[in-house]
């Protein structure tokens, strides 16, 4: 889902050791949190929220974090732009004609409406539970199935709503994930963020603010074959001046779903 009015934005918060594990658990109860990861030497979190404006924000970076003792420093980052092709990533285990299959068509995308209540509650059943049958759907928001059928239809044909799925990586043979906070000249940010997130092992690629304007989120199967998409991959656009390299020990929650015994 994106809404006009929301804000995407990547924390690092820096923890107290014996604490991150509750840090996390709070963040990924949140509604408005997509990804939790736990980071690099088990102090760190990284989060990507969609905060419903300003005011959100506000409360989030100038009180709530504030107010926590057990964070200790973070930074914020908005998403300026998140490359389309991440929104494609299968690992390499698709081919072209697989991934074209699962495409919505974009080639014409149906107007855009305001959202009605109705759809409100079907998106947040849909979160709810992701394979929910239309008659599920349509009792928990008070409709029949006809309608919320037609209505998700309408949103997804609006590209309004977006459906994805997640999986368990350790199964497709993935076993080292990472965050890259890359740094790339201004002219070379567009062509350096949609050349990365064609790679079979980015899972998502996104321009932000801050020091670094290009996070990178990888999945190799091991540190042998990060390694070589360091030194081969990245090394080899030469727009890139600086890169952060950081382990992620465990995923907490992914595309808003919170995974069970991660922490």
């Amino acid at each position: 889902m994106w809404f006009p009015d929301l804000i995407p934005l990547a924390l690092r918060i820096r923890c107290r050791p014996n604490q991150i594990g509750a840090i996390a658990a709070t963040l990924a109860r949140r509604p408005d949190t997509i990804w939790v990861d736990v980071l690099g030497g088990g102090d760190e979190i990284c989060t990507i929220l969609f905060l419903d404006g300003p005011d959100a924000r506000n409360t989030l970076l100038l009180r709530d974090l504030p107010a926590t003792p057990a964070v200790q420093s973070w930074t914020s980052h908005v998403l300026l732009r998140v490359f389309p092709a991440a929104f494609d990533w299968s690992g390499g285990l698709l081919t072209e004609d697989e991934l074209a299959g699962l495409r919505p068509d974009t080639s014409a995308p149906a107007a855009r409406s305001a959202l009605l209540p109705v759809d409100h509650a079907l998106i947040g059943a849909l979160v709810e539970d992701g394979r929910a049958s239309y008659a599920d759907l349509a009792r928990r928001a008070d409709t029949t199935p006809l309608t919320a059928r037609r209505r998700l239809e309408a949103l997804v044909g609006g590209q309004v709503l977006r459906l994805a799925t997640e999986v368990d990586l350790a199964r497709l043979g993935i076993r080292t994930e990472a965050l890259m906070w890359i740094t790339v000249a201004p002219g070379g940010l567009e062509e350096t963020g949609r050349q990365l997130s064609r790679h079979p092992q980015v899972r998502f690629a996104s321009a932000t603010t801050g020091p670094a304007n290009l996070l990178v989120a990888v999945a190799a199967a091991d540190l042998n074959a990060l390694y070589h998409f360091v030194s081969d991959t990245v090394g080899a656009l030469t727009r890139i001046s600086t890169i952060d390299v950081t382990p992620i020990l465990t995923g907490v929650k992914r595309t808003g779903l919170v995974r069970p015994g991660s922490l």
